[in-house]
Order: C-alpha cells, then structure tokens, then sequence
C-alpha cells in the first residue's frame, strides 16, 4: 500500500496547514490500514502519530502503516492528549475530516490561538479514486456478491421468508471470504418491492411477487453493492415491461459512464429513458453513488449533483421504478469508471425468471 498519508501531506501546503487530524475511523483505515484507533494525527513535517487504547494496542503496533502507534490510558482525553502535542510541535493551522461539534468546540478550545479548520474535501479527493489495491479488494467483493445474488437465485421459492433468503445470501459469502455485509441485505418482494429501503421481513415470499435482492459482500474492508429484480412464478405483462424498461435504463446509463462525464447527465440518460416510457414519477431517488470504504461516498450520481467523473471512481449505477401497492424493480451494479469508458464489477445475470 502506497504511503496515503504521505500523499495528504503533501497537500496541505496549498492549504497552508501545518498538520492535519484524522478523527473518521474509516478515513483512519483508509491511512493507515488499521481500523480502531482513535485519532491520526499528520503534522505537515515529522512523525504521524496514531492514538490508541489498549484494547486494540497490540494489534495497532503490529498492523498500522507509515505511523507511530501511542497508547492511550484508559479515561485519558484523546483530544487534550492531541492539542497538547500540536501545541509541543509549535503547529499554527489545523485541518481536520470530521468532527462532532461538541468534541470541535472542547478542542478549540484547548488549542486556544491555533486555528483549526473543516478539510474533509483533502480526504475525500484521495478516497474517491481507488489505487490498485483498492481496486484488487473490491474485485474479490463483487465477485463474493455475485456468488450470493447466484444462491438467492436457486434457493428462492414460494414459502420461503424473506429473511431465510437473506441469510442463504449471507451465507454463501461469508463461506467464499467475506468480510461480512456491505450493509443490511434487503429482500423485498410483493407489494414491499416498492419501498426503495425496505430491509427483509417475515413475510413468506409468494407466487407472482416480484423480490427485490440488494446485496453487498465486504472483502479487506472495502464493499460492493449489487442489485437483482426477480420473479417467483411467470411475470405479468407489466412486470416484464417494467423490468425491460429499467434493464435497458441502467445500460444506457452505464455506456454514457467514463472520465469527464457530469454525474447529473449520467443521470439523466437513465431518468429521460424511463420518463419516456412514462414512468417518471416512480423513479425516486438518484442513479447511483460512490462507493469503498463506506456503502455511500462521493461521487453522487443525481440530478442535483456538481460532480464529474474520474478515472479510478467506483459507483453504482441503479436505477428503479417502484410503484405502490404493485410492487418495484431495481437493477444495480457497482461500476469502475475509465478513462473513455466503464467495467462493471459485478457481474451477476440480469435474468428475471431464474427457475
């Protein structure tokens, strides 16, 4: 791994920072390969040092990159343990990612003249574009999610809960490597299709319902995210139009993704499509987001959104009709954006019927 921290340093000069704190425990991993520590603290010249109780001491010593690990004791102040230090080093400009406002008022106060300053855009410049390694993690998770989505669709049968579907899902993963979830697997089917977020329930999954599987593996802490529309039974004409529509949607939209592309007319090349077919009003949230560390990261594929697409970006392009009391289709697959075009990483069939 390439001394990330190193990378951020270099950067604060244009600032003009003299250090930088990391508070986000998964910005923390993204710097330094350890998750659990309490602060990173990068001062622009000198010794990175990472605080630490000592629950997780050892491990820090023994995994943590480019970085001094200190133990903290146990009821000591990280934050008076840091000002105090940044006061040691004679530093005059603080940035930082993100802080609780109680937690930035006590430490503003305690650093007194030192001026400290919201820079999580530093950070966020770095995450949003995956390195090799990154990329290699997040292969392996989209090749585990493609393995679980692979299990729904052989075990899915009228009867079945919706929470046993997910946990043959879950299974399936974590028996090939996974980390964990990505996030809460969702399994909507019937009329709870329609609900965007609409986790899994008890409900016994019947004939003629159309089930909504999202689902994400974790590998090396990095995630994937995938999304598949099936049908228990033969569909209606309806539901097999709606899931043309939104199939050709989330295509047209992944051939328009590469390096210089507005994330909004990313966007819109799927909204303007479903509008057309006069679905408008049912597509209800943005194309996609970025996507890493975290489930949800810059860049936002919306219609709102201000940001362009680089090379190294890794989001999900998802469009979805979802209508209430009939039911909703989602396609979604977690996409590496290039520099003239895209590559899906994951890679499950698109089928509808998968039995």
């Amino acid at each position: 791994m390439k001394n990330r921290i190193q990378v951020l340093k270099n950067s604060l000069e244009t600032e003009k920072l003299d250090g930088f704190i990391v508070a986000n425990e998964t910005n923390i991993l993204y710097f330094t390969g350890f998750l659990g520590a309490v602060r990173l603290l990068a001062p622009k010249d000198g010794e990175n040092i990472l605080y630490v109780y000592g629950v997780n001491y050892e491990q820090a010593k023994e995994t943590a990159k480019d970085c001094k690990v200190e133990l903290m004791k146990r009821g000591e102040d990280a934050d008076k343990r840091i000002a105090d230090q940044i006061k040691n080093l004679q530093l005059k400009r603080i940035g930082f990612d993100t802080i609780d406002a109680p937690i930035y008022l006590k430490l503003a106060e305690a650093l007194g003249s030192i001026k400290l300053e919201a820079q999580s855009k530093l950070v966020w410049e770095l995450r949003k574009v995956k390195d090799e390694a990154e990329l290699r993690y997040m292969r392996k998770a989209a090749e585990l999610t493609d393995e679980g989505v692979k299990r729904a669709f052989g075990a899915i049968k009228p009867g079945l809960r919706e929470y046993e579907l997910a946990a043959e899902i879950e299974y399936a993963m974590r028996e090939l490597g996974s980390g964990g979830t990505a996030f809460d697997t969702i399994v909507a089917s019937g009329a709870r299709s329609a609900f965007p977020h609409g986790g899994c329930t008890d409900r016994k999954i019947q004939e003629g319902d159309l089930v909504v599987l999202d689902v994400g593996a974790k590998y090396q802490h990095y995630r994937a995210d995938l999304t598949r529309t099936i049908m228990v039974g033969k569909p209606s004409k309806k539901q097999a139009k709606i899931h043309e529509v939104v199939r050709v949607a989330q295509e047209r939209a992944f051939q328009s993704i590469r390096a210089g592309v507005k994330a909004c007319d990313a966007d819109a090349t799927a909204r303007e499509l479903i509008g057309k077919e006069g679905f408008s009003e049912y597509f209800v949230h943005g194309l996609g987001h970025g996507i890493g560390l975290d489930i949800h990261e810059p860049p936002a594929l919306s219609p709102e959104s201000k940001d362009v697409l680089m090379a190294g970006n890794v989001v999900t392009d998802e469009p979805g009709i979802y209508i209430v009391g009939f039911g909703g289709i989602r396609i979604e697959d977690t996409v590496l954006v290039r520099k003239d075009r895209a590559e899906k990483l994951t890679k499950a069939p698109y089928n509808m019927i998968v039995k």
